[in-house]
């Protein structure tokens, strides 16, 4: 028995569609998963599943419809991941934030320093800020993606910012300290 065929217009309108939101769908994979072949498998797995269904034909938004499928993929994948643990304590032991004298040397670049501030949000947080900010989704957007309301997405941008500038301000003030105690 074989497959059968799919109509030409069909493989170039989905062709077009993955051409148009490949990156897009990878940033939002990468936003949750934070691990590139894992975003990579998520993004596929998601296409996959697209293609196989007819939900994708009837799209009103394809941004927004893309993104929302792409993060369900992601979460999926995500809560799938087991806990890695070194031994029967690794997951009683808290990580030390502070940084060593070679990584606060490094940390001289504010890029560096602004994705380290990131990567310690909250995922609540971290999320709809990277979604907003780097993927440059609207407050609405974000909120179909995640199933929030938008006043809750607005919440949370308002407080990721402002925890990131206090954290930012502090790591600035502790600079500060150490470069004067050095002085002395």
């Amino acid at each position: 028995m074989q497959p059968t065929p799919t109509p030409p217009d069909r493989d170039t309108a989905f062709t077009r569609l993955v051409n148009d939101h490949a990156r897009f769908l990878y940033r939002v994979a990468y936003s949750l998963l934070r691990h590139p072949q894992d975003a990579e498998d998520a993004v596929q797995d998601a296409l996959l599943k697209l293609y196989r269904g007819e939900s994708w034909r009837e799209m009103h938004d394809e941004r927004a419809f893309l993104a929302r499928v792409v993060w369900r993929s992601a979460l999926d994948r995500h809560a799938a991941r087991p806990v890695a643990l070194d031994d029967d304590t690794a997951g009683l032991r808290l990580p030390d934030l502070r940084p060593s004298p070679e990584h606060a040397a490094a940390a001289n670049d504010e890029r560096v320093l602004l994705q380290q501030l990131i990567d310690q949000l909250p995922d609540d947080l971290r999320q709809p800020l990277l979604l907003s900010a780097m993927d440059e989704l609207s407050s609405r957007e974000i909120g179909d993606i995640m199933h929030l309301p938008e006043g809750t997405v607005r919440t949370r941008l308002m407080r990721a910012r402002a925890q990131l500038k206090t954290n930012f301000a502090t790591l600035q003030t502790a600079g500060r300290e150490v470069a004067a105690a050095e002085r002395i």
